[in-house]
């Protein structure tokens, strides 16, 4: 549970900064926290039962399995929650098209499951990679996770334009490179112009908040989801996980090797497979 609220007011904490930094770049200082307040007022639509459906599907790009992907998730779900002790019909299965082992938590009563899971894991490993889900809802509060969600909308968006542009930048680099180059001036002449014309130091600190934010992230993300792999083997499911972590290694270490696609595990914000597997196994041996 706190682990959750921390989670909640850094997603929070760093969408607020960005929405005041957008306030003062486009001069709108008489109306900044006029438009704070709507922010801040529109989380109340988390009350709101279907708003896990609205976050699902157009805030985290999820979709609902499909007739055949629902007959073969409802054994291994079933299975799920009732070692875990809980009515499942209380969540709703989702779909993250990724190649990852186990899936983002979404918050709210919703369990997400990959395409890559789906459709490579046989039924008992299946089983733990839904139980890596369920595990964040099961020590959390389903209000708390959806409050944070919808704050950090911008902050999402922010991430997604910034992941857009480093990807243009690979691709096309005249194109990416340039804008990338242009905004990185612009960037810098907003903190200067800041140390010029503001008295107080607290808005350049906050225009220089997206470059230790990042870290913050980086750091929240592998401990939750250490904390989720851990609550797995609670469940009863560690050695199923270990394996399917390690199933997903042999295979995808392969493919990187051959298409060249190594990429540092810093760049990724999250655990990479190895450090998830090594601290698993250490929790496993310590129980």
């Amino acid at each position: 549970m706190i682990a959750e609220v921390l989670n909640g007011l850094l997603w929070a904490g760093v969408s607020f900064i960005i929405i005041y930094w957008l306030c003062q770049g486009f001069d709108l200082e008489g109306r900044t926290w006029v438009l704070i307040a709507i922010w801040l007022c529109s989380g109340l639509i988390v009350l709101w039962p279907g708003s896990d459906g609205l976050v699902a599907r157009y805030l985290l790009g999820l979709r609902r399995p499909t007739m055949v992907e629902a007959q073969r998730l409802a054994p291994s779900w079933l299975a799920v929650a009732n070692r875990a002790g809980i009515d499942p019909n209380r969540y709703t299965l989702w779909i993250e098209g990724s190649e990852s082992p186990t899936g983002a938590s979404a918050g709210g009563c919703t369990v997400t499951v990959t395409g890559w899971a789906i459709y490579t894991l046989p039924p008992s490993h299946l089983e733990a990679a839904m139980a890596h889900d369920l595990a964040t809802h099961l020590h959390g509060r389903g209000w708390v996770s959806r409050i944070a969600l919808w704050y950090s909308v911008p902050t999402r968006i922010v991430a997604l334009a910034v992941r857009q542009l480093l990807k243009l930048s690979r691709t096309v680099p005249a194109v990416g490179c340039s804008i990338v180059g242009f905004l990185m001036i612009s960037y810098f002449g907003f903190i200067f112009a800041s140390l010029i014309f503001y008295d107080s130091l607290l808005v350049p600190l906050l225009f220089l908040t997206p470059l230790f934010a990042p870290l913050l992230f980086i750091g929240e993300a592998k401990l939750l989801e250490r904390m989720a792999d851990r609550a797995v083997a609670d469940l009863g499911y560690g050695r199923k996980l270990l394996e399917v972590f390690y199933g997903w290694q042999a295979q995808h270490q392969e493919t990187s090797r051959r298409l060249g696609l190594t990429q540092p595990d810093w760049l990724a914000g999250q655990p990479s497979i190895a450090e998830r597997i090594r601290s698993l196994e250490v929790y496993l041996q310590a129980r």
